[in-house]
């Protein structure tokens, strides 16, 4: 844990910025770099049905610059001398996460319990919870 970098998935919510922290605080007790990732999901859609004004990927891409400039903001309000590594990704925020996570130079992961709220907590998938059965280092699960 020690050597690999603390890696804070965000969905840029307001219990994610509660996450990020600890996230902080974990990179600077282990003297090590900060991972930052956000996963935009692929939006469902058919060209044929005419339903959506552009297509998905076009819809897709307009997410990712969203996110971008959201992570910049991120960064910039951020106070820390860490390293800090950004990466945007595109698909299943579990399947991303995990496939950062399980890298060789993430030593913990850092999440927020939850970023939804509501009805949509109880339809979307419990990504912390996944995350954390997952992983195979360490998971802090912040509330």
């Amino acid at each position: 844990m020690r050597s690999g970098q603390i890696l804070w998935p965000t969905d840029f919510s307001e219990t994610a910025a509660h996450a990020l922290r600890y996230a902080i605080e974990m990179a600077n007790l282990y003297h090590v770099g900060l991972k930052i990732l956000h996963v935009v999901e692929q939006p469902i859609g058919d060209e044929n049905y005419m339903i959506l004004a552009i297509t998905p990927e076009e819809l897709a891409k307009s997410m990712e610059e969203a996110a971008a400039t959201k992570m910049q903001a991120l960064l910039e309000g951020l106070k820390t001398e860490l390293p800090i590594t950004t990466l945007i990704r595109r698909g299943d925020p579990v399947d991303q996460i995990l496939e950062e996570a399980n890298g060789k130079d993430v030593g913990m992961v850092v999440i927020a319990s939850h970023g939804r709220t509501g009805i949509s907590h109880f339809l979307h998938t419990n990504v912390a919870e996944a995350v954390a059965n997952g992983a195979a280092c360490p998971v802090l699960v912040v509330k």
